[in-house]
């Protein structure tokens, strides 16, 4: 059995793109209307994808790729197969990846990379699975939207006051800690749980595997984070840019300072090479090689993500991949037999 890696690695009658948690939901992808042509991406199209198909995709994993995988699987009900039923759940990455090495899903979305103790139980349940980009996301820092002082932050303002420590014993780290000017108020940290991989990404590559401050609000969904930071003045959090560009009207975005000037995050700023690079990172779709063996509707499907993933990335809160890399993905998914 083997795990391929890339980069940095990438209903029947009617539809439904089931909402479904393992261990709670988080923030429903409401995405909008379509915004590009289905086909827009690639004139290459397999037999089967050709084909009226039907049977069902069961696919999980991370909350922040769920609109984005949500839009696409609406998109493919209606527009391709709409004999095929395509459920979209989000148990949070880890979680969904868990439920793929034991084999109960064709695809598993995450916000970080495989971990090698996942390729492990692939490899010990006999699954091969190919790991695929599918987008860009910025990790984002989030306040109140009448937070007026905490604007823009450096890199290292950002590491320092989300690390355990740093400012106090027991945590309660006050806005004045950071910069003298600001309030003598106590800061309320929040962000994602560990079932997630913005958790994951936030402490290993943000803060560099120093533990979080002990006071943080971790929460299994993304709409309960919304909500608790548009409610607290002193409230900074972070996750995935597209939960920010849903929730604008709620929300404030930190500009990131990374040595040359604050940095607002965008879909102009996220990109590897970008000016938000630092804190952008690629998400993925990880393929079970068997399940697109055995079943052409999720070979379908697969190819159809890579397709049309830059069509639908936008309106979700995501940035482009270059169509180069979508398209040699797509080649490698049609090359499955």
């Amino acid at each position: 059995m083997t795990v391929k890696k890339f980069g940095l690695s990438v209903l029947a009658a009617g539809f439904m793109v089931v909402a479904a948690a393992c261990g709670g939901g988080e923030e429903e992808g409401n995405t909008g209307d379509a915004a590009a042509d289905s086909n827009g991406s690639s004139d290459e199209t397999t037999e089967e994808a050709n084909e009226d198909l039907s049977g069902s995709v069961a696919i999980d994993g991370s909350g922040t790729v769920y609109p984005l995988m949500a839009r696409i699987a609406e998109e493919f009900m209606v527009n391709e197969q709409q004999g095929v039923s395509v459920e979209v759940s989000r148990a949070g990455t880890s979680a969904g990846m868990q439920r793929f090495v034991n084999g109960e899903t064709d695809l598993s979305n995450a916000s970080r990379e495989i971990r090698d103790t996942e390729i492990e139980e692939l490899e010990a349940n006999g699954i091969e699975s190919q790991e695929f980009k599918v987008a860009l996301d910025g990790l984002t820092i989030v306040t109140h939207p009448e937070n007026d002082w905490a604007i823009d932050l450096t890199e290292e303002e950002v590491k320092e006051m989300f690390v355990t420590g740093n400012f106090a014993d027991d945590d309660v780290v006050m806005w004045s800690d950071i910069r003298d000017e600001w309030p003598d108020e106590e800061i309320n940290f929040y962000g994602p749980n560990e079932n997630h991989g913005t958790n994951e990404f936030f402490v290993q590559e943000i803060i560099e595997e120093q533990d979080l401050v002990d006071t943080i609000n971790l929460q299994q969904e993304y709409s309960t984070l919304v909500n608790l930071i548009s409610e607290d003045e002193n409230g900074i959090g972070f996750f995935g840019f597209g939960y920010y560009a849903n929730n604008t009207d709620k929300l404030n975005a930190v500009s990131i300072d990374f040595g040359d000037g604050p940095v607002e995050p965008s879909l102009d700023t996220i990109a590897e090479d970008g000016d938000y690079a630092p804190f952008t990172r690629p998400v993925f779709t990880n393929l079970s090689i068997n399940s697109a063996q055995e079943k052409p509707e999720v070979k379908a499907f697969a190819e159809y993500i890579m397709q049309v993933a830059n069509d639908f990335a936008g309106e979700t809160g995501f940035a482009p991949l270059p169509e180069e890399e979508l398209q040699e993905q797509l080649e490698q998914i049609q090359a499955i037999d």
